[in-house]
């Protein structure tokens, strides 16, 4: 089975905006990865000026949540790092192990890479230089936050449409539906473990059980 792999554009981020990021891609992905009959829902970015599509599927909305919500703690505990989070999707097929039992095998077929390198500010700050200057500390921070993140913006809206541009060319590889009652194919979200030597063998191990990937930058 081919496997194509797509390595989104690396976005800089503040804590505070990693939650909502995650969300537009996530859920981008997910509703143009969607099976069956849909409620999708259009939600307005609670940080951008964004709009992302939902599939309205509650179970699929509980486990992007909690799997962002790991994905925070696990930059709280490594601050200063690049940060990555991988959605696959897979196809789920029986094996006949033996004569009186049958092994279960993933065959994944398709994976997406989301980078994130989140800022991290130290929670002390020195006001003794550049005392000659007189300027508004407040009003300069806002305005340098406004611009960052007009910038995040626009770089997120770049990531909303690879995302349209890999699913409209790449479907040659995508199963068959497994079943019509499902409203994606079976998925799962995974986040780089504090070794990410381990994280990258575990994804090669993935590969060579399904077969050599297509990369999509």
């Amino acid at each position: 089975m081919n496997c194509e792999v797509c390595q989104l554009k690396e976005l800089d981020v503040e804590h505070f905006e990693i939650r909502e990021v995650l969300r537009c891609i996530f859920h981008t992905i997910m509703f143009h990865r969607a099976l069956g009959l849909l409620r999708p829902k259009d939600v307005d970015s609670e940080l951008f000026d964004i709009i992302y599509t939902q599939c309205g599927d509650a179970e699929v909305e509980k486990k992007i949540e909690e799997k962002i919500t790991q994905f925070i703690d696990r930059v709280e505990k490594h601050p200063n790092r690049k940060n990555q989070i991988c959605l696959s999707f897979y196809e789920v097929k029986n094996k006949q192990a033996s004569w009186f039992a049958n092994k279960v095998e993933r065959f994944y077929w398709e994976y997406w890479y989301i980078n994130l390198n989140v800022a991290h500010h130290p929670k002390g700050h020195s006001g003794k230089s550049n005392l000659s200057k007189v300027v508004d500390p407040g009003e300069s921070a806002s305005e340098e936050r406004n611009a960052r993140r007009t910038v995040l913006e626009s770089s997120l809206r770049e990531v909303m449409f690879q995302i349209i541009k890999f699913v409209n060319e790449k479907k040659d590889h995508i199963p068959a539906i497994p079943n019509l009652e499902c409203v994606t194919f079976p998925y799962e979200i995974s986040i780089s473990s504090s070794s990410d030597s381990a994280f990258g063998m575990d994804v090669i191990r993935r590969m060579l059980q399904t077969g050599h990937p297509t990369m999509l930058s």
